[in-house]
């Protein structure tokens, strides 16, 4: 039994970009769906796709690679977990950038989930579930 799906979505993608795959398939979620369109507009992976067609939906993401094979995504990590979950405010995500601005906080929001630079934009806080870097 899975009791975190969206580590186990950012797990495949880690291990799929170690070994240099060109895509990974990840059982969808709505939560996983919103969380690789942030990836996506952020500019870490290429693309997603949900397939419906097996009896469980899935989504394959297309992972992104530099011009001469370097990896995009250096690091991926859960930062809430269900045993612990980590909130912050949007005063909390100005004052700390993830990497200095080379990186992405992934942000569960009333608004919607988005990454740390927007949630700076709408000035609103939420749950931080992953950094990439």
């Amino acid at each position: 039994m899975m009791t975190d799906p969206v580590a186990d979505m950012l797990t495949r993608i880690r291990n799929a970009v170690r070994t240099e795959k060109p895509d990974v398939r990840v059982p969808a979620s709505k939560l996983k769906l919103e969380i690789a369109r942030v990836l996506k507009e952020e500019g870490f992976i290429e693309d997603f796709r949900t397939m419906d067609d097996a009896p469980h939906p899935y989504m394959k993401v297309y992972l992104k690679y530099g011009p001469d094979g370097e990896r995009i995504i250096q690091t991926i990590r859960r930062i809430s977990k269900p045993g612990c979950r980590i909130y912050r405010t949007a005063a909390d995500l100005a004052a700390s950038k993830v990497l200095d601005g080379m990186g992405i906080a992934v942000v569960s929001t009333p608004k919607g989930v988005m990454s740390d630079r927007r949630c700076r934009e709408l000035k609103v806080g939420g749950e931080v579930l992953c950094e990439v870097w």
